[in-house]
């Protein structure tokens, strides 16, 4: 994606995390559904992106298309995608399948925490495995003309053991793959999935090693601040000057000397 395109799709996803903790999994397969509707309409998808159409006159346009066929919570977030920039048609659509895949992540961490994030990338990973043994599984997979729901069906033969939010990422790669290879999809969708569970490690840099005690009220400090029970990687790095760094998801705390040292410099300078 282009940085527009990129931009809007942060402003998205940060507009989507707060109607995720009470998602239930008929929230991203609404999304998909819309997904489709817009890679089905070309139409649409210029009128969505035209730098010219007023926010609000897109999301009249979508109310009107969507409104009693999908949740209130799905049409107001592909409205405010709507309301964004966009470099390329397709990068909206794309940003919705990023949307899409999010909630199902979300869904599958909100009902089990890491262990179901970790389940959720167990069963892609096994999807994964199996299909890129098989060539016949991958050519049945991969053909164009071979009924959604029939491929769906196969797919999930695969790995039947697979959970619920698992099923609904499978059938959606291999029913509307949108010009990828339904192994390379859900390859894709692996990658957001491990982006999530980031949010359950916290990796930890110090200049010196810590004891039992420091890294006890540490976990136990940052399991309060967070919310939830994170998984600590500790590293040394003898450089940092004093302090700690810590990273968790996208988030970083930099309690070290030498950030204190720069946030000095950088005020005596300006």
């Amino acid at each position: 994606m282009a940085s527009v395109s990129s931009e809007s799709l942060t402003k998205a996803l940060a507009f989507l995390e707060p109607k995720l903790a009470q998602a239930s999994v008929d929230l991203p397969k609404d999304l998909f559904a819309v997904l489709e509707v817009l890679d089905a309409n070309a139409g649409l998808r210029r009128a969505l992106t035209d730098p010219a159409r007023e926010a609000a006159a897109k999301a009249s346009l979508l109310a009107q298309l969507l409104r009693g066929k999908v949740s209130a919570d799905a049409e107001a977030v592909v409205a405010e995608l709507a309301s964004y920039r966009w470099s390329s048609e397709r990068d909206i659509s794309d940003a919705l399948e990023t949307l899409a895949v999010t909630a199902v992540t979300a869904v599958a961490e909100q009902q089990d925490g890491a262990s179901g994030l970790a389940k959720l990338e167990q069963d892609l990973f096994s999807f994964i495995e199996v299909v890129r043994s098989n060539h016949e599984l991958q050519r049945a997979l991969d053909e164009a003309q071979a009924p959604a729901e029939a491929k769906s069906t196969l797919a999930l033969k695969l790995v039947p053991n697979a959970s619920r939010t698992s099923k609904v990422l499978i059938q959606q790669a291999v029913a509307a793959p949108r010009g990828l290879k339904p192994l390379t999809l859900v390859e894709r969708f692996v990658e957001l999935v491990a982006k999530r569970q980031q949010r359950w490690i916290a990796t930890v840099t110090s200049t010196v090693k810590l004891s039992e005690t420091q890294l006890q009220r540490l976990e136990q400090g940052l399991n309060k601040f967070y919310g939830r029970e994170l998984n600590l990687n500790i590293s040394i790095d003898p450089k940092l000057v004093g302090g700690l760094v810590v990273k968790v998801g996208d988030e970083v705390v930099d309690a070290s000397v030498a950030s204190r040292v720069a946030d000095l410099r950088r005020a005596l300078a300006s």
